[in-house]
């Protein structure tokens, strides 16, 4: 971090031609280890838990993606911070783009308190709503409060992940992220199987590694901050803009975050062995997701570095080529999961019912990935430009339109079960198995191509090029 900070205001990195490429991987591919820092604490969770058994498994999956909801709404702590420093750094004013930083670090350890400390009182009443069966509800319980402290902690990354990116710095969240899932399986090994804590033991580990995480990038921060001569102190001022900037990415998280809900609540109802196939196939597309989104963290930074040095053409290039790195990477990526799909399920487990789920609904997860590549992209850009409005009123519309599918899936189920809330107990393995087919064909086809759509129509104008950091469109 002291370093980049330095060299921001030094030098100037290459946006053209092959140096071009160049940038995107510097950035992409560091970007990658920080991002996959939750899910991957998350996976090493599911292999472990996985093996204590399927009703185990069930309830992390459920409230692994609670969790992730919790995180993922407030994902704009990165990603506002990412494109309001960019520009700065790219104006030539660093110092104020580490200021915004150390703001969005107090705003997220501000939100982390309240959120983990709502997780911890009704983690039973968060649990029900989802209508489990009856043996998942223990153990979810078990690992949403035990996990829940480390919300503040990945918050707090959040903001400091953002911080550094926008000052073009991808290693520094990558070690971090390396270092913390290291001791997350050292920790989860020892608790849950040295101390026999079990599940509770797997989400006690991850708290405490999520805790270590946010203070080794807040000292790092502090650190570029100081020698900025910036002010450390939290300003009225700067919260409120944080806020303010952060609203319409939190509109738009939010409607993410709802159909991972939604998604997760349809499969829920299909019973257990759909939850846990689900569980598998969830985590694997978080991991390709992640993969695609760190090409799309290249593009937030770098685009919003061309629009601080107000250089259209630059940004025109830009584009084309980061588009083309996340439609070639999808389709990379979807043949490797399709490939892979009879291996991937023994990783979490040895139920051979979960595994014909969750191979199937890989396929699907598999065939999705070149749409999945340009949405990430897309995104990426549009926040990169600081064009949150659009992508708040995108995310309502994409909703609108997977909700009502999503919703004749349980339905259908319902009805085969025997009528209105049966599928859970009375959907034979193979009927919840073409359920979660079907449900991952709702969210990796329909739901995707709603938001390639919407973003790729904006991406297509120039209106996002000309907005500035408190304008929208």
């Amino acid at each position: 971090m002291d370093r980049s900070a330095e060299g921001s205001s030094k030098s100037q990195p290459s946006l053209e031609g092959s140096n071009l490429n160049r940038q995107i991987l510097n950035l992409a591919i560091p970007a990658l280890g920080a991002l996959i820092a939750e899910p991957l604490f998350r996976t090493i969770d599911s292999a472990m838990v996985g093996h204590l058994g399927t009703e185990q498994l069930a309830g992390l999956a459920l409230s692994s993606t609670i969790l992730m909801t919790a995180v993922g709404i407030f994902i704009f702590l990165a990603y506002s911070t990412t494109s309001i420093t960019s520009r700065a750094v790219g104006a030539g004013k660093v110092a104020e783009g580490l200021k915004a930083g150390i703001d969005a670090m107090w705003l997220a350890l501000i939100l982390g308190v309240v959120v983990a400390t709502g997780m911890i009182l009704w983690a039973k009443q968060i649990v029900v709503w989802f209508d489990p069966d009856p043996v998942v509800v223990p153990h979810a319980m078990d690992y949403l409060q035990y996990s829940a402290p480390g919300l503040v902690g990945m918050l707090v990354v959040l903001a400091a992940t953002g911080t550094l990116r926008g000052l073009l710095d991808t290693k520094t969240p990558l070690y971090v992220a390396t270092a913390g899932a290291a001791v997350n399986a050292g920790l989860n090994a020892f608790l849950i199987y040295g101390l026999d804590m079990g599940i509770a033991g797997s989400g006690l580990g991850t708290a405490i590694s999520q805790t270590l995480m946010g203070l080794a990038l807040v000292i790092v921060v502090v650190r570029g901050a100081r020698r900025h001569d910036v002010d450390l102190t939290p300003s009225f001022g700067g919260l409120s803009e944080a806020t303010v900037a952060g609203i319409p990415l939190l509109i738009r998280t939010l409607t993410l975050r709802l159909a991972i809900l939604a998604t997760v609540a349809a499969v829920t109802r299909a019973g257990a062995i759909a939850l846990a196939g689900h569980q598998v196939v969830n985590t694997v597309w978080s991991f390709a997701a992640f993969a695609l989104d760190a090409l799309g963290i290249s593009a937030q930074a770098l685009i919003g570095y061309s629009l601080g040095q107000n250089n259209p053409k630059q940004t025109h290039a830009l584009l084309k080529r980061i588009t083309l790195w996340g439609v070639g990477t999808g389709a990379l990526i979807g043949v490797i999961l399709i490939v892979t799909s009879p291996f991937l399920p023994w990783i979490f487990g040895t139920d051979p019912q979960m595994h014909h789920a969750a191979m199937r609904g890989l396929w699907v997860a598999g065939a999705f990935q070149v749409l999945a590549g340009f949405v990430f992209m897309m995104d990426g850009v549009l926040i990169g430009a600081g064009d949150n409005r659009y992508l708040a009123i995108a995310g309502v519309l994409t909703l609108v339109a997977y909700l009502p599918a999503l919703w004749a899936i349980v339905t259908y189920f319902d009805q085969v079960a025997g009528g209105p809330g049966t599928a859970a107990t009375g959907l034979s393995v193979d009927q919840q198995t073409t359920a979660l087919v079907w449900v991952w064909i709702a969210f990796a086809g329909l739901f995707m191509a709603a938001r390639a759509l919407t973003t790729g129509l904006r991406a297509r104008g120039t209106k996002w090029m000309n907005l500035t950091d408190k304008e929208d469109a």
